[in-house]
């Protein structure tokens, strides 16, 4: 059973790898840019450069080392001369490789991430991917880190892979031609080994990249949990500034504390276990890195010493042996960054994944809430069942049509599933079946309980979802002294934490100011005056009825007095099932009484069309709360 598991994750991981390839990739296709080519282009042609660069200074390296052995100072002069403008050229080369390489990441970065956003801020599914299962956990840390050390290492790795078979190539040549056969006599046999450099070389390559195979295995599993608990750590961190107030006045410092420890020594254990990898893997690396330039001499000096090699020629030889190691143990270099990248890769391939989920359910319809337009009615609900992404049902069989300027208050007890209704209604909750149609053309805006204030200024918080320039500071202000925030009007082009700032009923009051200023057809209100008191409700919500008479009102709440600004009110009932509408009434208030009593209810009267109906009832309301 664990083996079966192990091969499945195995081919998950694969999977994965695939997925992250297929997406990035298309920064060279169709879908990128030209540049992407351009810049590929560039850093080959460098690449060859250097490496010509290169050999330009092995050769120089042998006739220097044989010049100072014959004693002849001429060469020596002028080859002290020709290094500089070797040395110039190879500078100037390796500038332009960094630049190439690290524009083509800085572009591949940009395009990856572009894709990314258009996936992930799209039909509402920043919101979806915190209601479904996956693993897509903190996907603004994916977005923001994975995805530079995903698009970083590939493009070092493909620079230092170009560059290590090239010089692989090239260095064999001379290791063979300076190298030449070795003749080794053992008793009275003699053993002539053909091009033994090369031989050595790999030779020890192969053990040094088996070593590092061996000794780093597990590295990439390591850092997948690194950046996972690092991703975890930095999440609990920005909540606790969110939800900073809240913390503090609850006293809950020490509690949050707890938590912050636990996630911190979740980290600094994913730490610890990468420098256990990173100890093991330097253990080989650094004896290969010292063995690498004395092996050659080594194997050289009996040619030398027999004459058969000049002092240069062993010195050629070792430049080349060294040039040719490095080459053949690149993966022994880059291994844990290797690992690095594979872990990153792998998580940006998660978040694809779950986008990918996302994205296949709202072109198929099996399990999907059908959306369209309609002529008559502002909001028509046929046979709408809303379930959650398992299928398991919230609300079931929701028969609903509601004309253009209907006021409707839906209520219903706690955990009902009202506000899952309306947001199937907002187009953000996908998952049931039915169908949802909204008048054509109509402009439908949605109010939750917790107003989302961006960051920057008032006038883009107020202008919120449009640009933060659309509309003049003077007509802003209006609104805002509307809805009784006139002590801000002066603080619009101010950047300030407004979020934290604004209080719960100011950031509803400032909800409230964006319909005034976007004027839609079809308002919902998902208590969106839970945070204000009775009288200020009240005003907000004359104020709404007065200015939006043609509009249609959607308002979920559970305060009995939103009723007065109400015609309509439909009540949603949980059960086994999912929750139903059980009840649909029209509101219409009583005629004040010929000896100048007070109206003092609304009389509710059945909904014939209401395939539901169960209760016909009146809604009592104090005179206090009624408009006008």
């Amino acid at each position: 059973m664990e083996q079966t598991n192990g091969h499945a994750g195995e081919l998950n991981r694969r999977y994965l790898l695939r997925r992250f390839w297929k997406s990035a990739a298309g920064f060279w296709s169709k879908r990128g840019t030209r540049l992407s080519w351009v810049l590929s282009g560039t850093l080959l042609l460098i690449i060859l450069l250097i490496l010509a660069t290169s050999y330009g200074m092995n050769v120089w390296t042998r006739v220097l080392f044989d010049a100072l052995q014959n004693r002849d100072s001429n060469t020596v002069l002028f080859l002290s001369m020709l290094y500089l403008p070797l040395l110039a050229a190879s500078v100037f080369l390796s500038v332009m490789q960094v630049y190439a390489r690290m524009t083509t990441q800085r572009r591949w970065r940009e395009w990856l991430n572009n894709h990314l956003l258009d996936h992930w801020l799209k039909n509402g599914r920043s919101y979806q991917l915190n209601l479904v299962r996956g693993a897509h956990e903190n996907p603004e840390y994916r977005v923001a880190d994975d995805v530079r050390m995903a698009t970083e290492a590939p493009v070092d790795f493909v620079t230092g892979m170009t560059t290590a078979v090239l010089s692989a190539v090239t260095f064999i040549v001379v290791l063979w031609t300076v190298g030449g056969a070795l003749t080794v006599h053992l008793g009275g046999m003699v053993i002539t080994i053909p091009g033994f450099l090369v031989i050595a070389a790999a030779i020890y390559a192969v053990a040094a990249s088996g070593s590092m195979l061996a000794i780093g295995r597990r590295f990439i599993s390591v850092s997948e949990d690194k950046n996972q608990a690092e991703a975890e750590y930095r999440y609990l961190l920005t909540r606790l500034r969110e939800n900073g107030e809240s913390i503090a006045l609850l006293q809950g410092e020490e509690e949050e504390r707890s938590g912050v420890d636990k996630s911190l020594a979740t980290v600094l254990r994913a730490w610890r276990d990468i420098c256990i990898q990173y100890m093991r893997t330097t253990i080989v690396s650094q004896t290969s890195g010292y063995i690498a330039p004395i092996l050659p001499i080594i194997l050289c000096a009996p040619k030398f010493l027999d004459g058969s090699m000049t002092l240069g020629e062993v010195m050629q030889a070792a430049s080349a042996f060294a040039i040719v190691q490095g080459a053949f143990n690149w993966l022994v270099d880059n291994y844990p960054r290797l690992a690095e990248w594979t872990a990153s890769a792998r998580r940006v391939a998660s978040l694809q994944v779950s986008l990918d989920a996302l994205e296949r359910g709202e072109v198929g319809r099996g399990g999907r809430i059908n959306r369209g337009e309609g002529k008559s009615a502002a909001l028509r609900l046929r046979n709408l069942s809303v379930t959650l992404d398992d299928g398991t049902a919230v609300v079931d069989g929701a028969e609903v049509t509601i004309m253009p300027g209907e006021k409707v208050l839906v209520t219903g007890e706690s955990g009902a599933g009202k506000s899952t209704l309306m947001r199937a209604v907002a187009g953000v909750w996908p998952w049931g079946e039915g169908d949802i149609e909204i008048r054509r053309g109509a402009k439908l805006f949605f109010l939750p309980q917790r107003p989302y204030v961006p960051i920057g200024t008032l006038r883009r918080a107020a202008n919120y979802p449009d640009l933060a320039d659309s509309r003049s500071l003077a007509e802003i202000a209006n609104v805002l002294k509307k809805v009784g925030l006139g002590h801000l009007a002066g603080r619009l082009e101010e950047e300030a934490a407004w979020d934290q700032i604004l209080s719960g009923g100011e950031k509803q009051r400032l909800a409230f100011a964006r319909i005034f200023l976007h004027r839609p057809d079809i308002i919902v209100l998902d208590e969106a005056t839970a945070a204000l008191d009775s009288p200020d409700q009240h005003q907000l919500m004359e104020l709404l009825s007065q200015e939006f008479e043609e509009a249609t009102i959607i308002s979920v709440g559970h305060r009995p007095e939103l009723a007065a600004f109400h015609g309509r009110k439909i009540v949603l009932k949980r059960g086994r099932a999912g929750a139903r509408l059980v009840n649909d009434v029209f509101l219409i208030p009583k005629p004040v009484l010929p000896s100048g009593g007070l109206p003092r209810g609304l009389v509710a009267l059945e909904n014939p069309s209401f395939a539901h109906q169960t209760i016909r009832q009146a809604e009592p309301l104090a005179w206090g709360n009624c408009p006008g």
